[in-house]
């Protein structure tokens, strides 16, 4: 039996705002990962920019091929969960329309058409979950990798203080 708008009217506010909040957090997290991304092509030109005008080859600089491969991973990593994260916008957009959608729908006598409005909303918040949290791993992933950057240069840095 469908409830109508009037007996349960926080059923409709959450299902129009918790997409709202998820949309929100995801293109906050896009807009960090674009950040990070520009960050990485500084650092990659920079590095190409040292090992094209350097002439002798040391530890250095078989580091910092090392790290310009690293920082490849880390550029794959950081566009694919840029395309998570903007697929969980379009998603939770989605999920938010459908909400409306369905929200008009209580008043309705047809349970099919309310059903498959249900479903569908389900659907397209399902998906920007999944993309917001796979996002969200890759880069966790592409901070690890920074991170072990940071430690070999670190490393090499404590060994020219010797």
């Amino acid at each position: 039996m469908l409830t109508s708008a009037t007996e349960n009217p926080f059923a409709i506010i959450t299902l129009i705002a918790a997409p709202a909040v998820f949309t929100n957090a995801s293109s906050v997290l896009a807009l960090g990962t674009g950040n990070r991304l520009a960050r990485v092509v500084d650092r990659t030109r920079y590095l190409a920019r040292e090992l094209h005008s350097g002439s002798e080859r040391d530890e250095s600089t078989r580091l910092w091929v090392n790290h310009l491969s690293r920082l490849e991973k880390r550029g794959a990593f950081l566009v694919r969960a840029m395309s998570f994260f903007y697929g969980a916008i379009g998603a939770f957009s989605a999920a938010s329309l459908v909400s409306i959608l369905g929200a008009s729908l209580t008043a309705s006598k047809s349970p099919f058409s309310f059903t498959v409005t249900e479903v569908i909303g389900f659907i397209a918040g399902t998906v920007g979950f999944i993309g917001l949290v796979l996002g969200c791993s890759l880069l966790v992933a592409e901070t690890r990798l920074a991170l072990r950057t940071v430690s070999e240069e670190a490393e090499l840095a404590k060994s020219w203080i010797k």
